[in-house]
C-alpha cells in the first residue's frame, strides 16, 4: 500500500478527538466520544495517530513535505514514543485544519522558517506516548495486572516476565475506552531507538519510481488544463485580447479573462499552451510602466543615510565612536532574488455552486482554504483542500497568489481545471526577496577589537503583510534577525529603514529569511575589521565568542576539518562565516581558486553544525548540502532586474542556477547534542555568500560587497 494511501484507514467522526488543541509547545488531549462496540474502526487517540484493527498504523503529518525530510522526521518522533518500527506505518497528509494542525510556534498551519521540528518535537512525542500509554493500560486491564508489569515493543504490548502479548490492533476497542492521560512521561534521549539514528527517507521510493503525487500531478475526474499569461507589469491589467486564434487550436475549449491575466483552457496541456501562444494580448501597464532597476537602486541608496527606526541600543555607541575613531564603514548591497522551485506554480480547482475543491502543494494549507473561500464567496467549511507533496518550497509556497488566480479562473470553467504556470510566469511573478542593503560602521579599541557596532538594515517589511505578529513598533523582526551580530561588542546600535518594492511587486520569504540578508554584511565586516587589526580572521572571531560556547565550538570544529592553518598556493583562499539562527549554530568555510582572468571556482565547502538533538542525521546532512547549493546559486548568479515596470529575466538562460559541474565537495560535520532541536532547512544557506566573499579577499586582496559576485572584478590581467 502506498504511504499516502488512505483507502483502508477511514476515520469516523465519532472517533475524532474533541478539542485536540495546541497550547504552547504541548498537546492538550480532549474528551473522546464512546467507541464503537464493533471495534472495527481505527483507534484515534489524537489528531496524529490512527491504529486500525489490522494493517499499518497511519501517521498524519502536521507539516508539509517539500523535500526537507519532515515526513520522515515526524514519523520518527511518533514511532519513538509509540514503540513501533517505521515499517509498520503509513503516512498521510493532514487536511487543511489550523485548529488541529497549527504549528504551536506560529499559531497557524504553516511549514516554514525552519520551525517545523522545533514547533512539534514535544507535541509529536506526547502524541505517540499518549497512544502507547492507553494501549498498555488496555492490555493491563484485560490481563488483570498493573500497567507497570507491561511494556510496549514493536507494535505490541508485552507482559514483562510473562508470556502474554497483544498486537496494538487487537487492543483498539479497549484502548478507546481508556481515559486520555493529560500528562505523559517522555523517553529520555539515552533510551532513543529511532530518534538520532540514520533513516532512509520514507518518501523517497515513490519519488524515485514516479508514483509520488505532487500538486502538478493532480488529475481529478473530468479535469481540463489551463495555461496562463499574467500581466507582466506590476499592478497592470488585461486591456484586450483576441480569442479567435486560440479557439482555432484543436483541443482548446475556452479563453478565460480576469483582471490581471488571461488563461486558455483545453483538454490537454499542450493544446492550452499552443492556444495561449497564439493569442494577441494587449496589456495596460498601469502606473508602474516607467519603473527601472536603476531607479530602484537609487531609492535604496538614498535610504542608506535617511530616517530609520531604532531596533537595539546597547551601551553608548556615539561615545565609543568619539573616543575610539576612526569609524570603519562598510556598505553591502544584495539583489532581488527569485525562488526557482523545481516544480513550477500550479493549482487545480473545482468550483461548484455550493462547494469548492482545491488540489495544490502549499506551505500554508489553512490560508489556501481561506482565500479560495474568499474568491468564491463560500463559507470556509465548504472548501476542501487536498494537499500534495511540494516540488520545492523555499518560501515561495508560503504565499497563495497561485491559489487565488486558479480559483478566479475556475469560477468560469465547468468542472475542475488545472492551472499550470510556465517557467517564465514563475520567474516573472514570484514573491521575491527584494533588494536589501546594509550599512555597518564600527570602531576598534587599542587591541584591535571592536568597541562599537552600528548596523542599518534597508529593505521591505514582508512580515507586516504576511505575519504581523513578527513586527513590533514598525520593526520587521525577521528583517532585523541577528543584525546586532553574535559577537561580544560592548556598544551596539541597529536600526531599520523600511523601503518597499514598487506597488504590485510581491515580496516574500526566501530560504534563510532574515539571516541571508544580515549575515553577509556582518561576517564581511568582521573579516574587514580583523584585516584592519592585523589579526587572523579565525582568531579574531574566537576572541569575540567566549560568551557563545556553542557557536565557538562549531567555529573550532570547522577550522579543524577545513585545515584552516595550512597554507594555500597563490590564487586560492579560504573564508569563514558564522550563522546563529533558527535555534541552531553553523560555521562555514569556503575554499576558492581564482585564475588571472578572474575565472572563479569554489573548490570546497566545509560546514560544522550544532542543531541540538538530531532527529535524522542523514536529513541534516542532506539539508545542509541543499542549503549550500542554494546559497551558491544565489551568490554566483542570483539577480532579478526590472525595466519598464516588469521583471526582465524569464528562464534559466538568464536566471541560471548552479550546475552539477560547478558544485564543489560539501562536507557536513554534526556536533552531538541533547539540547532542544533547532532548525536545519535554512541553516546551510546564509553563510555561503559571506564565506565566499571572505575567501575571495584572502585569495586576491580584493573586497567585494555587492552580490552576486561579479567575476570581472577579479581579473588580474
Amino acid at each position: 500500500m502506498s504511504i499516502f494511501d488512505r483507502a483502508n484507514l477511514a476515520l469516523s467522526r465519532r472517533q475524532l478527538l474533541i478539542g485536540a488543541s495546541l497550547t504552547g509547545a504541548g498537546l492538550v488531549i480532549g474528551l473522546r466520544p464512546q467507541p464503537s462496540a464493533a471495534a472495527t474502526e481505527p483507534f484515534a487517540p489524537n489528531a496524529f495517530i490512527r491504529i486500525p484493527l489490522e494493517g499499518k498504523i497511519a501517521f498524519i503529518m502536521p507539516s508539509v513535505e517539500m523535500g526537507q525530510g519532515i515526513y520522515t522526521a515526524v514519523a520518527m518522533m511518533l514511532a519513538e514514543e509509540l514503540e513501533v518500527g517505521l515499517d509498520q506505518v503509513v503516512l498521510e497528509h493532514a487536511p487543511a485544519d489550523p485548529k488541529q494542525y497549527a504549528n504551536p510556534l506560529l499559531g497557524d498551519q504553516i511549514t516554514g522558517g525552519s520551525l517545523a521540528i522545533r514547533g512539534i518535537y514535544e507535541q509529536m512525542r506526547k502524541a505517540g506516548a499518549t497512544a502507547r500509554i492507553m494501549l498498555v493500560s488496555a492490555a493491563a486491564t484485560d490481563w488483570g495486572i498493573s500497567p507497570d508489569a507491561c511494556k510496549a515493543e514493536a507494535g505490541h504490548v508485552i507482559e514483562t516476565g510473562g508470556s502474554r502479548r497483544a498486537a496494538y490492533g487487537s487492543l483498539i476497542a479497549a484502548a478507546a475506552s481508556q481515559a486520555v492521560p493529560q500528562e505523559v512521561p517522555l523517553k529520555p534521549a539515552s533510551s532513543y531507538r529511532v530518534i538520532g539514528k540514520p533513516v532512509r527517507r520514507l518518501d523517497s521510493p515513490e519519488k524515485v519510481n514516479g508514483t509520488a503525487k505532487f500538486g502538478i500531478d493532480a488529475r481529478p475526474q473530468g479535469v481540463s488544463y489551463a495555461a496562463i499569461a499574467i500581466c507582466p507589469h506590476f499592478n497592470g491589467k488585461l486591456r484586450a485580447v483576441d480569442e479567435a486564434p486560440a479557439m482555432a487550436v484543436k483541443g482548446v475549449a475556452q479563453v478565460v479573462r480576469i483582471d490581471e491575466a488571461v488563461a486558455v483552457v483545453a483538454n490537454n496541456t499542450g493544446a492550452a499552451r499552443k492556444g495561449l501562444a497564439a493569442l494577441s494580448i494587449e496589456w495596460d501597464p498601469g502606473p508602474s510602466a516607467t519603473v527601472s532597476q536603476a531607479e530602484l537602486e537609487r531609492r535604496m541608496d538614498a535610504a542608506i543615510d535617511g530616517e530609520a527606526l531604532r531596533h537595539i541600543n546597547e551601551g553608548d555607541v556615539a561615545k565609543a565612536e568619539a573616543e575610539h575613531g576612526p569609524v570603519h564603514e562598510f556598505i553591502y548591497r544584495m539583489p532581488i532574488l527569485t525562488h526557482s522551485t523545481m516544480e513550477p506554480m500550479n493549482c487545480t480547482v473545482h468550483v461548484r455552486p455550493d462547494s469548492c475543491e482545491v488540489w495544490v502543494g502549499t506551505q500554508v494549507m489553512g490560508r489556501a482554504r481561506q482565500v479560495a473561500a474568499d474568491v468564491t464567496g463560500l463559507p470556509v467549511e465548504k472548501v476542501v483542500v487536498h494537499n500534495h507533496l511540494l516540488g520545492g518550497g523555499f518560501g515561495r509556497r508560503l504565499d497563495v497568489d497561485g491559489v487565488i488566480l486558479a480559483t478566479k479562473i475556475a469560477k468560469q470553467v465547468n468542472g475542475p481545471v488545472k492551472v499550470t504556470w510556465s517557467r517564465e510566469e514563475d520567474i516573472r511573478h514570484d514573491c521575491y526577496r527584494y533588494l536589501n542593503y546594509s550599512k555597518v560602521t564600527a570602531t576598534l579599541g587599542p587591541d584591535g577589537m571592536p568597541v562599537s557596532w552600528r548596523h542599518r538594515v534597508i529593505g521591505p517589511s514582508v512580515m507586516t503583510r504576511w505575519l504581523p505578529a513578527f513586527t513590533k513598533d514598525g520593526i520587521d523582526l525577521d528583517q532585523m534577525a541577528g543584525a546586532e551580530s553574535p559577537y561580544q561588542i560592548p556598544n551596539r546600535y541597529t536600526d531599520f529603514a523600511r523601503h518597499e518594492a514598487p506597488d504590485g511587486m510581491l515580496t516574500g520569504n526566501w530560504r534563510g529569511v532574515g539571516a541571508t540578508r544580515n549575515i553577509p554584511p556582518i561576517e564581511g565586516a568582521i573579516d574587514e575589521l580583523a584585516n584592519a587589526a592585523g589579526i587572523d580572521p579565525l582568531d579574531y572571531r574566537r576572541r569575540l565568542l567566549q560568551h557563545k560556547p556553542r557557536l565557538l565550538a562549531v567555529l573550532n570544529l570547522v577550522a579543524e576539518k577545513a585545515s584552516w592553518s595550512t597554507a594555500l598556493p597563490e590564487g586560492k583562499g579560504r573564508g569563514i562565516a558564522l550563522t546563529e539562527d533558527f535555534g541552531s549554530f553553523a560555521a562555514t568555510i569556503a575554499e576558492v581558486s581564482i585564475g588571472e582572468d578572474g575565472r572563479f571556482r569554489t573548490e570546497r565547502i566545509v560546514c560544522a553544525i550544532d542543531c541540538g538533538q538530531v532527529i535524522n542525521p542523514d536529513t541534516v546532512e542532506a539539508q545542509i548540502q541543499s542549503g549550500v547549493v542554494y546559497g551558491l546559486s544565489a551568490a554566483l548568479y542570483g539577480r532579478i532586474t526590472v525595466e519598464n515596470g516588469a521583471v526582465v529575466e524569464g528562464n534559466f538562460d538568464d536566471s541560471p542556477v548552479l550546475r552539477i559541474h560547478e558544485t564543489p565537495p560539501i562536507e557536513v560535520h554534526i556536533v552531538p547534542s541533547t539540547e532542544a532541536p533547532g532548525g536545519i532547512g535554512e541553516l546551510g544557506t546564509p553563510g555561503v555568500a559571506p564565506a565566499l566573499l571572505n575567501a575571495i579577499h584572502a585569495a586576491t586582496g580584493k573586497r567585494l560587497r555587492t552580490l552576486p559576485i561579479d567575476q570581472t572584478d577579479l581579473r588580474r590581467v
